[in-house]
């Protein structure tokens, strides 16, 4: 049995925050890091145009240090946006962290084309350069545009993707590293494969951190072939996010502290030196989950697909809520809402919804089968090998 080990990210800064990036070079550890930290808020914080004199981590640490317990109610902080301020605060303590510049922050917001996007710049003393893209956040608008990807491509995000990267590589001189986690890493994959040759040729390396994959139609073009032995995909054991659609490559287990979908969580991946812990494959669970999905997906058309998602979508927003956190508050009217306008569904489109929901509970009850056989499998390779 292997060795399950606890170290994290945040133990990392402890370990190797002393080390400059000209002392020791990036790592994929970095990597991962540098996308935690583009889930900040960094308005009015970050200049908007990418360049080297934007203000260094620990300029924008010291800003965050200002904001008194009136002030973060205020602004709405989520307990998750507070643990990355703390964990951003720590990195601008460290002399490997301190002085990396920030720089090109984006942040748009449309719920009228279902837009989530959000991107900054960092620039490293060993002259490279960081463009990480932020992941879904917690509103019903972001989590909206990635059902989309199973149905568009583009989505307006992976657009806003290859414009950022190519705006930021006219400015930014330098090697070229592009990430992100969960969305962040699907958009930092997007932008590398659709940018010009001329920033593709920049690029030393694209991290995808447990982010979804793409169709077969978009892996087959020519920017994901010229970018071969530069895409690194992470994903933890139970993996769902990540294994989502198809992956050009190949992609690298990481050990989590955590369990199922909770594996996302960034701080629950287990660090060892520079490098992720990782382990052979993914947990059965993690495949039962991808097998059901990509069989379910498989069976409906894109314009099902779309339909589909509306409807579901239309559900979520007739209880007014405009993230997934309101869900638990005033949850009796929430209920009542989404059953109102589960009512008052044309006859055409909640056929459809309760169809294509019945396919997925068929789906999941045959692979059912598959998962138990892996189990019995499993089972009696014990008692052979003891």
């Amino acid at each position: 049995m292997q060795q399950t080990y606890r170290s994290n990210i945040e133990d990392y800064l402890l370990w190797r925050g002393d080390l400059t990036f000209r002392e020791r070079p990036f790592n994929p550890v970095d990597n991962l890091i540098f996308s935690v930290f583009a889930y900040l808020p960094l308005d009015d914080l970050v200049p908007s145009e990418a360049g080297h004199r934007g203000p260094t981590i620990k300029d924008v640490a010291e800003e965050f240090a200002k904001l008194d317990g009136v002030e973060i109610k205020r602004r709405g902080y989520s307990e998750r946006i507070l643990q990355h301020i703390g964990f951003f605060k720590t990195a601008a303590e460290t002399r490997r962290f301190a002085e990396v510049r920030l720089s090109g922050f984006k942040n748009k917001f449309d719920k009228d084309v279902e837009t989530q996007f959000a991107a900054v710049s960092f620039s490293l003393e060993d002259g490279s350069h960081y463009v990480a893209f932020r992941g879904t956040d917690a509103t019903v608008i972001g989590w909206k545009e990635d059902f989309n990807m199973s149905f568009m491509t583009p989505v307006p995000a992976q657009k806003l993707a290859v414009e950022y990267l190519e705006t930021a590589a006219k400015t930014l001189r330098g090697k070229l590293r592009v990430g992100g986690h969960s969305k962040g890493g699907n958009l930092a994959v997007y932008a590398a494969a659709f940018s010009s040759w001329w920033t593709q040729r920049r690029i030393t390396a694209v991290y995808n951190n447990d982010g979804p994959g793409f169709d077969q139609a978009t892996i087959a073009k020519e920017g994901f072939r010229a970018l071969q032995g530069r895409l690194f995909a992470y994903v933890p054991q139970s993996s769902i996010i990540g294994m989502l659609l198809e992956h050009s490559e190949s992609y690298t287990i990481v050990q989590s502290t955590q369990k199922g979908i909770a594996q996302h969580d960034p701080y629950s991946w287990t660090v060892l030196g520079t490098s992720f812990v990782c382990v052979d494959t993914v947990t059965d669970t993690s495949r039962f989950i991808d097998k059901t999905l990509k069989e379910w997906l498989g069976a409906l058309g894109p314009a099902e697909r779309q339909r589909f998602v509306d409807a579901l979508f239309d559900i979520l927003e007739a209880t007014d809520i405009t993230s997934f956190s309101e869900l638990s508050t005033n949850w009796f009217q929430r209920a009542r809402s989404m059953g109102e306008a589960i009512s008052s569904l044309d006859n055409e489109s909640r056929t459809m919804l309760i169809k294509t929901l019945g396919l997925l509970f068929d789906t999941v009850k045959g692979n059912l089968k598959v998962l138990l056989s892996w189990e019995l499998d499993r089972e009696q390779l014990k008692k052979v090998t003891k």
